[in-house]
């Protein structure tokens, strides 16, 4: 069974910087889609940004141009580096991983889905304070 781990969340202020990381063991980690999902207090849980191969990215557009989502296959990690963050941007911070092998098919199909994602992390917490 896989198990997903993430880590790095904190406090910061606006505008800095916060690098989570996703720890995956029990499967294969380079044939399956991984995904960041996020949930802030008193909403539903939302896509954030999702990899296939190492160029094969897509992202929410709130967070296109601030956040970069990697994979190290090596590691079998999953990253999100987030900069110039913004009080908006506090929440849990989950990663998924989909619940199938192989290529996500089109954007933006099941992509920003979570139905796409079979197993979750249990989230790191991200606050942005003003």
């Amino acid at each position: 069974q896989v198990q997903l781990v993430e880590s790095g969340g904190g406090l910061v202020q606006a505008g800095g910087s916060l690098r989570l990381s996703c720890a995956t063991s029990g499967r294969a980690f380079s044939t399956y889609t991984m995904a960041w999902f996020r949930q802030a207090p008193g909403k539903e849980r939302e896509f954030v940004a999702a990899i296939w191969t190492g160029v094969t990215t897509y992202y929410e557009d709130s967070v296109r141009g601030r956040f970069t989502i990697s994979r190290d296959n090596a590691k079998n990690t999953l990253y999100l580096q987030m900069n110039s963050l913004k009080p908006e941007d506090t929440a849990v911070y989950y990663c998924a991983t989909a619940a199938r092998p192989g290529p996500p098919g089109p954007w933006p199909g099941t992509i920003a889905t979570m139905k796409k994602y079979g197993s979750w992390g249990q989230g790191t917490q991200v606050t942005v304070s003003p």
